[in-house]
């Protein structure tokens, strides 16, 4: 009768356990996985969640932004808004860009009425200007004397100062991205030299850039520093989908860094 009763406070006590035991499992289980096998901890993204809010994007400046030399005539612009809606963001883009276009040209078109209602809605503005200033359709080449170069580089910051002014007017708060030069004749006999006078106005212009709230100046010299005829197109100057490419993952990630903000 004993070894009766003791095997079923045994047994009972086994069936206990292995019921706890279970319960345990599936609390674990519930907690750690949900209902749907997700995990219930917090998922680390790299990628800050964008606002719920359309991100308006307004494309300003040359034939960078108008994306001469890409197949597809994207550009860096246009690969910039393919990478924020890859991460989610609700994008609304405008290309302004123009063929040809110099400083003096921009700072004339932000005279423009329906330029300025454009740069008013914006959430961000990009922006390419200078390289027409500087290579002249490759004149320069051939008068590259410091006395030249300077007062191309004179008139080229003044014109900035214009066109960076006009954008904070339209809109104080919009986060404004300006992309430095590259130089396209690096690998050429004149390379040494075109390549110091392309660093020393990237230089002056990020300078120019620093005094204006919510500017940002994003290089583009190292991205074709090393082979770059790789990144350019047929014509030895524009970017090809790979330059514009690594231009646009450059600055859609300063752009998803500070999630929209400037």
């Amino acid at each position: 009768m004993q070894s009766k009763k003791v095997r079923f406070i045994t047994a009972f006590a086994a069936v206990a356990c292995l019921l706890w035991l279970f319960g345990l499992g599936w609390t674990v289980n519930d907690y750690l996985f949900g209902t749907n096998g997700a995990s219930a901890f917090p998922v680390s993204d790299e990628e800050p969640a964008p606002a719920s809010d359309e991100f308006k994007i307004i494309a300003l400046g040359d034939s960078l932004t108008r994306g001469i030399g890409d197949l597809e005539g994207k550009g860096y612009a246009g690969y910039v808004s393919d990478r924020l809606k890859q991460a989610g963001w609700n994008i609304s883009f405008v290309n302004l860009g123009i063929k040809g276009l110099t400083s003096v040209q921009l700072a004339e078109q932000m005279k423009e009425m329906e330029i300025g209602r454009q740069i008013g809605q914006a959430d961000a503005v990009l922006m390419t200007i200078g390289g027409n200033d500087l290579f002249l359709g490759g004149q320069t080449l051939s008068n590259l004397t410091d006395e030249g170069i300077a007062k191309l580089e004179d008139e080229y910051l003044n014109h900035l100062e214009v066109i960076l002014g006009a954008i904070q007017a339209s809109n104080p708060d919009a986060a404004v991205y300006v992309l430095g030069l590259y130089d396209p004749f690096g690998e050429l006999e004149e390379g040494a030299v075109t390549s110091r006078v392309v660093r020393a106005w990237n230089y002056k212009t990020m300078e120019t850039i620093a005094e204006y709230a919510n500017a940002v100046f994003v290089p583009t010299y190292d991205l074709f520093q090393q082979n770059v005829s790789e990144y350019l197109f047929t014509d030895q100057f524009h970017p090809n989908e790979k330059g514009y490419q690594r231009m646009a993952e450059r600055v859609a990630a300063l752009i998803i860094g500070t999630g929209g903000q400037s």
